[in-house]
Order: structure tokens, then C-alpha cells, then sequence
């Protein structure tokens, strides 16, 4: 009986251990402090305080944690002026660590926001003050850079007004802010996919599926030990598409009167999805990418990478009202908004379309061409896309025949063919695929979107609206390789993953010209982003490439950009889907301050 009370006690106290060894919002604690407000505020310099605190938040139903600033999901509207200077206060009122990244602007590495890198983060009830002039504008946006906050409400838009004349005239201006709303909390979500990284993929294929595959191309498949449907990580039902904090059922409004022009600025402020963006009934003019001016360019629907931003051009015709679809990439959820004359009035929201499968270009196996149509290129009927150019890749080439070159073998080996990597590439366990015939898929649409029958938008239809600011060719090139274990969730450049290579940055000499080569191994899409600079990418339009801070790679493809390295400092790189950065898909930029000038 004594043994039995003293075990009795010892589990008791253990349990009181454990619980107050948890953070306050895992005890329930900071449910009754904060309830969470969908939609943002605005916030107008020149000194703006914002304060990070846990919070409860509710979408259509259901609930969860959230980190949130100045108590809403997202955070408050960053209205900003070229030329002024601006003091930016963050109060960090959690119980761990925090930080907020200004994404897109240009200010002293110190200030970037990115703890081990820039600064060593906020501490619990600690303050943090970024004091700089502002020096562009356009449409950006703010996000933690700590223990995964940005998925559940770290976050919010930025809008910088020009010192002078805006190139872009419209009667009305909008902020659409694309996210997602998870109620399971993200440690949670990076550990199942550690154990399995199919673990939230609800279309795998199976036995009984209705996909438009022939048995010859699902052994292929299985052989290769891949799957055509690995378009996202996480999706729906897991994740609750958002616009500007609200869910598809939410009713977000924006008004306009016929005859008016009305510029959209939309910012993927995700943290995992691709959004196919339409508006039925109406094209869409891109004036601007990453807040950059570029020369207008109409389509019916983009696709838009995690951390991107493009401001839009809408002229509602006759009808009374428009649906605004954002729909995930793997088609298995959207946000939705309604662009409408009158308070209420609604336009149908189109189903959800069928979701896309991965091609042989996903792979690296584009042998139509290296003009960057990745999609276009293949032979789709035998993939199951339905009929395009059966001379780009007939059924052996696609590996159905006994004559099949070994060029196009299946099996793992061959799609592990490490000999094809060059020697800057750490060949180990975190990668599982090697492109066989990386091009250039700069004009590629994106997953899903070459056969839709409209215009959508790729990087080779950008150009600058100025000159670029620096016409040297560039110096030297420099091959990076983005690389995975999709089985392990390991992510990477060149095999390392970040805390094998933290001391080993990529350097750059103050003001060098360098053009950067991303060769994506993968069969994922990749959004990359580089701190505290704008590159060019290489699309053909020389002396008006358009400047971006992040360029979405496509699987089993390359893109190219050329970089001025003119600010100096260490900056943070990587993947801006955020479980592969924080599997290791990481690195740090080094640039050397001009002679003279000290760090």
C-alpha cells in the first residue's frame, strides 16, 4: 500500500511538473487573455508600435492558437511613405522568444529581423526598435522569423506610398492578404511530416481513384517510389484558406462603382501554399511584382509563390458583383472575396477543379526543349493531361516500351544518379532525386496551369518598367541546387542542410555583379527568397529584367537571376515554405562592406 501511494504521488507531481514545464497558451492561459480579431487595422508612421502576444482565434467553426499583433490575424496594415523615416517598435508579450521580419524592404542588415542572423531575436517582454528611412515603395509585407509564429498570425501586409507621382492610376486601392488558419498548432504539423511526409496529403493515388492515369503510368510511378499527386505539403482540410484574416464563408468585401479602376494588391502571406488567383468574368492587368513597377501585362489567372506580392488592375464590367478566387495549387481548397457594387450581393464561386498530377518535366525529364514551357513540352496524353505535341516525348520515351533509352530509366537509381550533381553538392541522405535535364522553366505557369485554356502569367512576361539600375554583365556564376529528401522531410542547397553549413555563408564581395543559378532537384516547387535585396531575373528582356526578392524554381527546372550585391551585411536565404526552411533549406549571404567601412 505504501508503494502504491508513493507512485501515486510521484505520478501526481509528475503531472504538475509537466504542467507548469508547458507555455501559458498550451495551459489554456491565454485563451481567457486574448480572443483574436479577423482583418487588420491600419497603422501610419512615422512611429508605429506593434505588440506580439498568444491569442485565441476562431475561422467558420473552428479554433486554435494563435500569435497575433496588436490582437488581430493579421496583424495592422503598415501604411509607410517613400523618403520618411520611420520607427518601428516591437513589443514581444509572449512567453518565448519572437521577432518580425520587414519583407521586401530595403533597410540596414541589423534591422532585418532574423535572430542568429541579423540580431539575437526579442526576448519575452523585451522591445525592439528599427528606426530607418524608407526607400521604395510598393507592396510588401512583415512576418515572424521565430519558432514557426508566421502560420498562425505573425504577420501583415505593407504599403508604401511613392514620394512622387504614382506610374499607377486607379480610382481605388485594396490590400488582399492570402493565408491560411490551421487549428493544429505548427510543432505539431513539422513533427507528423518528419514521420511522414504524406501525412496531410489527401489525393494520393489508390486503387480505386478516379485519376486519369493507365496502369503503365502508375507502375511507373511505384517504381520510382514517387507520387504524382505530392503537389503541397499541407493543405485543406488541414488549413482554412484566408483573405486578409477571414475564411471562404466570411464574406470579405470590396466595394467599387461601375466605371472605376481598382488596383488589388495581393501578397501571399502563407505559410505553405501556392494560390492559382482568378476573378471569373474579368482579366487582370500586373503592374507590379514584389512591389516593383512592371510594364502592365493582362491575364486571367497567376499563380502566386509563398512570400510574393503583385499589384493588379481591374475594370469590373457589367455585372453587379465578381468572385475573387484564390484556389490552393493542389486544388484542394480556396480563399474567397467579393469584389461588389452593393453591400451583400454575391457572384457564384466556381467548384474547385480537378487536382493537377506531376509531369515527367517535374522531374527534370523535359527533353521538348529548354525554352522553359516545362508542362508544354511533354507528351500529356501519355501522362494523362489529355492530347499536346506527341513529338516532344512519345509513350517509349516515357518509359511504356521495351525500347526505352536508359536515359529515361525509372527505377531509383536512376532517378539518384549522383553523378550528374556537381562536386559543390554533399551527396548524402538528404537527397533522394537528381534532375536528369534541368531547363530553364522561367515560362512556366506553374503546376496545373499550362492546359487551362486562358492566359496566365509566367516570369518571362515581366519586364521592368525602368532601366535596371546596374548594366554590368555579370562577373561570375554561382550554382546552387536545391535538393530533398521528400520520404525524411530533409530539405536543403547543395545536400546541407543549415546548421552543418551556419559558418559557411555564401560571401560576396561589396558591389560584386554575380549571376545565380537555382537548379531545383526536387519534385516540389520552391519559393526562394533573399533578404535585403532586390536580383534580376534572367527572362530575356535584357536591360528591363523584372527585380524580385523571391522566385518560385519549378520542380526538376532551373531560374537565373542576376545580383548586385550592394547591400552589405549578413542576410538570411532560403526557402520561404516554412517547414523546409526549418527542415535546414537555409543559408546565410555575406556581403563585404566597402572599403573603409566597418560592420
Amino acid at each position: 500500500m505504501t508503494n502504491l501511494s508513493r507512485r501515486r504521488l510521484l505520478s501526481a507531481a509528475s503531472i504538475a511538473g509537466a504542467a507548469l514545464a508547458m507555455p501559458a497558451w498550451a495551459r489554456g492561459a491565454s485563451l481567457k487573455a486574448q480572443h483574436v480579431r479577423a482583418g487588420f487595422d491600419e497603422a501610419v508612421g512615422p512611429e508605429i508600435d506593434l505588440r506580439i502576444a498568444h491569442g485565441h482565434h476562431a475561422v467558420q467553426g473552428r479554433s486554435g492558437h494563435a500569435v497575433a499583433v496588436n490582437g488581430s490575424v493579421p496583424g495592422p496594415l503598415l501604411r509607410l511613405r517613400e523618403g520618411q523615416t520611420v520607427r518601428l517598435n516591437v513589443h514581444n508579450q509572449l512567453d518565448e522568444d519572437s521577432s518580425i521580419h520587414w519583407h521586401g524592404l530595403l533597410l540596414p542588415f541589423h534591422l532585418d529581423g532574423v535572430p542568429g542572423v541579423s540580431f539575437p531575436g526579442i526576448a519575452p517582454g523585451g522591445t525592439f526598435t528599427a528606426e530607418f528611412p524608407v526607400r521604395q515603395a510598393g507592396t510588401y509585407w512583415w512576418h515572424s522569423h521565430s519558432n514557426l509564429q508566421e502560420q498562425i498570425g505573425c504577420y501583415g501586409p505593407i504599403v508604401v506610398e511613392p514620394a512622387g507621382a504614382d506610374p499607377v492610376e486607379a480610382d481605388r486601392d485594396y490590400v488582399l492578404l492570402l493565408s491560411e488558419f490551421t487549428a493544429v498548432h505548427p510543432h505539431t504539423i513539422m513533427a507528423k511530416l518528419k514521420k511522414g511526409e504524406a501525412y496531410f496529403n489527401r489525393q494520393l493515388t489508390t486503387a480505386t481513384d478516379a485519376y486519369d492515369l493507365s496502369a503503365a503510368e502508375r507502375r511507373m510511378w511505384a517504381q520510382m517510389r514517387m507520387h504524382p499527386t505530392d503537389i503541397a505539403d499541407v493543405s485543406a482540410p488541414t488549413y482554412t484558406y484566408l483573405a486578409n484574416g477571414h475564411g471562404p464563408a466570411e464574406g470579405l468585401e470590396y466595394l467599387f462603382r461601375k466605371g472605376e479602376r481598382v488596383r488589388l494588391r495581393v501578397i501571399n502571406g502563407s505559410a505553405m501554399t501556392f494560390f492559382n488567383l482568378r476573378i471569373p468574368g474579368l482579366p487582370m492587368t500586373v503592374v507590379a511584382a514584389d512591389g516593383q513597377d512592371v510594364r502592365p501585362v493582362e491575364v486571367d489567372e497567376l499563380q502566386i509563390g509563398v512570400a510574393e506580392t503583385y499589384d493588379l488592375l481591374i475594370e469590373p464590367g457589367a455585372a453587379s458583383a465578381y468572385t475573387i478566387v484564390a484556389e490552393s495549387m493542389d486544388r484542394s481548397g480556396m480563399a474567397v472575396a467579393t469584389l461588389t457594387s452593393s453591400p451583400g450581393l454575391r457572384a457564384e464561386v466556381p467548384a474547385l477543379r480537378a487536382p493537377p498530377l506531376l509531369t515527367m518535366a517535374d522531374m527534370g525529364m523535359n527533353h521538348g526543349g529548354g525554352d522553359g514551357g516545362g508542362h508544354g513540352q511533354m507528351d500529356h496524353a501519355a501522362m494523362g493531361h489529355g492530347p499536346m505535341d506527341h513529338g516532344a516525348m512519345d509513350h517509349e520515351a516515357m518509359g511504356h516500351g521495351a525500347a526505352a533509352p536508359a536515359a529515361m530509366d525509372h527505377s531509383p537509381g536512376a532517378m539518384r544518379d549522383l553523378s550528374r550533381l556537381p562536386p559543390t553538392v554533399q551527396a548524402g541522405p538528404g537527397v533522394d532525386m537528381v534532375s536528369m535535364a534541368p531547363v530553364d522553366r522561367t515560362g512556366d505557369p506553374g503546376i496545373g496551369l499550362a492546359d487551362v485554356g486562358h492566359r496566365v502569367l509566367n516570369y518571362r512576361q515581366l519586364v521592368a518598367l525602368r532601366p535596371n539600375p546596374d548594366s554590368r554583365p555579370p562577373s561570375r556564376t554561382l550554382e546552387l541546387h536545391l535538393t530533398g529528401n521528400m520520404e525524411r522531410y530533409m530539405w536543403a542547397f547543395d545536400g546541407k542542410a543549415f546548421t552543418a553549413v551556419s559558418d559557411q555563408p555564401i560571401r560576396f564581395a561589396w558591389n560584386e555583379r554575380v549571376r545565380v543559378k537555382l537548379v531545383n532537384d526536387t519534385m516540389m516547387a520552391h519559393p526562394i527568397h533573399l533578404h535585403g535585396h532586390f536580383f534580376e531575373v534572367v527572362n530575356g528582356h535584357d536591360g528591363h529584367q523584372p527585380l524580385k526578392h523571391t522566385v518560385t524554381v519549378q520542380p526538376g527546372g532551373s531560374a537565373t537571376f542576376d545580383l548586385t550585391a550592394n547591400e552589405p551585411g549578413d542576410w538570411a536565404f532560403h526557402c520561404h515554405l516554412l517547414y523546409h526552411m526549418h527542415a535546414g533549406m537555409f543559408q546565410i549571404v555575406s556581403v563585404d562592406f566597402p572599403e573603409g567601412e566597418a560592420a
